[in-house]
């Protein structure tokens, strides 16, 4: 069974929209909530990945910014301001429960390019260090030809790249929603009906939506990795997926063995 099998190494994505909620602060309870958890995963034995959006949400806050800037240079520029920040707070939150963490700003090239594997050889010493490696896309030197544009496909490349277990990224819903907002446990098949029932998001600080997490899905299991869309903002939500995928949110299920594929 799905639910019974032991999840080891798990890709956790957290999003700007629940980082940021409130636009005047960062939401420092959910990042202590999520050190919690994934220390908690730690001593089960298991490794956990964190990709983390916010430094350009964080920018915005210091800076005292109403909109996300428009401007490649300005948006770098605030981003640049945010990063550091952002592993500050982690570093606090995970340092309380005796983790380290490491900082990986990744963009599409060093996963089209021969560089993955220097990517991958980090990630993997870093896990067997028992380190918990944070990874963002690299805002400050990406441009639109080598950006993701959101960190859902970037949390999907990264479950390939590290070969993990499951990946389950974190929102401000509670999964996906049918037609009549109840919410659809298990996914066999992304289809065009399932497709369809995503739309974009309209938040100004960041950027995707459920569309972006349905084609991250689709990434990670057509490479053999299961996905769960979460709600981030449920007491326990990680340890809870991990134990069983099946109780919380929207799994996508994977049809094929696992297998790193680049350029998806």
């Amino acid at each position: 069974m799905l639910s019974q099998k032991n999840y080891k190494r798990v890709v956790v994505k957290i999003g700007a929209s629940l980082l940021a909620a409130d636009k005047h602060k960062l939401n420092t309870a959910l990042i202590h909530s999520l050190a919690r958890q994934i220390s908690d995963l730690v001593d089960e034995g298991k490794e956990v990945v964190l990709v983390s959006s916010g430094a350009i949400a964080l920018g915005m806050i210091i800076l005292k910014l109403a909109n996300r800037p428009s401007q490649l240079q300005h948006l770098q520029a605030t981003a640049a301001i945010g990063q550091h920040e952002l592993m500050h707070v982690y570093k606090l939150a995970l340092s309380s429960h005796n983790l380290n963490c490491a900082q990986l700003l990744l963009t599409w090239e060093d996963f089209s390019d021969r560089r993955y594997l220097n990517a991958k050889n980090t990630l993997h010493t870093l896990l067997q260090l028992k380190c918990v490696p944070i990874i963002n896309e690299n805002d400050t030197v990406a441009t639109e030809e080598i950006k993701f544009g959101d960190n859902d496909k970037l949390s999907a490349m990264v479950s390939i790249l590290v070969d993990a277990d499951l990946l389950i990224i974190l929102s401000d819903v509670d999964g996906l929603w049918d037609k009549n907002k109840k919410i659809i446990r298990k996914i066999p098949l992304i289809t065009q009906k399932i497709k369809s029932l995503a739309c974009p998001t309209n938040k100004k600080s960041c950027v995707g939506g459920m569309i972006t997490k349905i084609e991250a899905a689709r990434i990670a299991v057509n490479a053999g990795v299961p996905c769960v869309i979460a709600n981030g903002h449920k007491q326990g939500i990680i340890t809870q997926v991990v134990r069983d995928p099946l109780s919380k949110g929207s799994i996508f299920l994977p049809h094929k063995k696992k297998g790193f594929a680049r350029g998806q």
